[in-house]
């Protein structure tokens, strides 16, 4: 499916707007700064990557999205599974 879409003569505004705001984030300092509250994983369920929660977190505020919209979109659309930085091949979908 990669290859397809990496074909595509056009980028969508959806897209170009996710590449605009990976660019323009700071991602390692907002990490940094979350870090010590984050949970640990040592108690309960296991916890995913801050950075991938964190353009969850993101993308669900930019297109008003609840917790399962969101789930369904980052299955929907290659441009938010690419913002993600998630690969279905390598890993499962975020919680």
């Amino acid at each position: 499916m990669d290859f397809e879409y990496n074909q595509r003569q056009k980028k969508t505004r959806r897209e170009e707007f996710l590449d605009a705001m990976d660019a323009m984030i700071p991602w390692s300092a907002w990490i940094a700064m979350i870090l010590p509250f984050y949970p640990s994983g040592k108690r309960g369920r296991p916890v995913k990557g801050i950075e991938t929660m964190l353009r969850m977190y993101l993308m669900q505020i930019w297109f008003n999205l609840s917790d399962a919209a969101i789930e369904d979109a980052i299955y929907d659309s290659y441009a938010m599974r690419s913002f993600m930085r998630i690969d279905f091949n390598e890993e499962q979908v975020p919680a």
